[in-house]
């Protein structure tokens, strides 16, 4: 796998040790649903897609960026300043730090929390969806205030 990463200038042995825990996790809910006794929803309406993919984005980007969760990227990245209103730009020091300072990389985990959430807990996680959704949409009116009293000054 050296061999590899050397060859195509990735770090192509981190990768897999995400790609293995990412997998291991799917497992592990995946057996604790069929202890539990639990089965995945029948279907996904439209309101569960939005709100899976509205919260998300807003969870994934909170991780990845948020000033307040930079504590738990420190261990993994370095700082390199500000990229945004509330949000960090930080380096990976590692194959981790890449994971966790990319919040489209985090999605694809975060989404996975929520659809093994629908099925170990539906009602919480529509809760905790329907929140960060509201978080989203308020981000969006915040900027998007502060873009109008630019134009209007």
């Amino acid at each position: 796998m050296t061999e590899l990463s050397e060859e195509y200038g990735r770090p192509l042995g981190g990768y897999a040790l995400i790609m293995a825990a990412y997998g291991g996790a799917v497992a592990a809910v995946t057996a604790l649903a069929v202890l539990m006794g639990k089965r995945p929803p029948e279907r996904l309406g439209p309101l569960d897609l939005l709100l899976m993919g509205v919260s998300t984005h807003r969870l994934s980007r909170t991780l990845a960026k948020d000033p307040v969760t930079s504590p738990l990227r420190a261990p993994f990245t370095r700082f390199k300043g500000v990229s945004g209103p509330a949000e960090f730009e930080e380096e990976p020091r590692d194959k981790i730090g890449e994971l966790m300072a990319c919040p489209f990389c985090l999605a694809q985990w975060v989404a996975t929390g929520y659809a093994a959430g629908l099925v170990l807990a539906p009602r919480l996680t529509r809760l905790f969806g329907a929140t960060m959704t509201a978080v989203a949409v308020s981000d969006w009116l915040q900027l998007g205030y502060v873009k109008l009293m630019k134009e209007a000054e």
